[in-house]
């Protein structure tokens, strides 16, 4: 298993387009062998969205990232986003 989470920090006029950024990546390679599945969530707590996608191993991960990431390759992160977006690629132990 491979865990893909990124954590997000939107500035608050941009929530809606970060929101629908996230949605295009997992759109982009929902349903393809190797992705077990993949959310975009909101903490309840603060104003960071997180993507989470599981993969079956961090080859599939390799393989499905580029289509994922062509599907907001044009997307102004560093404009919608207050800090550096906080990516972790995660193994279980």
């Amino acid at each position: 298993m491979f865990v893909l989470m990124s954590i997000h920090h939107p500035h608050p006029e941009h929530r809606e387009a970060l929101i629908g950024s996230m949605h295009r990546y997992g759109a982009a390679i929902r349903g393809e062998r190797g992705l077990v599945s993949i959310h975009t969530l909101a903490d309840a707590d603060s104003d960071r969205l997180v993507g989470l996608a599981i993969f079956d191993s961090e080859e599939d991960f390799r393989r499905l990232a580029p289509l994922a990431r062509a599907a907001v390759a044009e997307d102004p992160f560093e404009r919608w986003e207050s800090v550096p977006i906080d990516g972790l690629a995660l193994t279980e132990v």
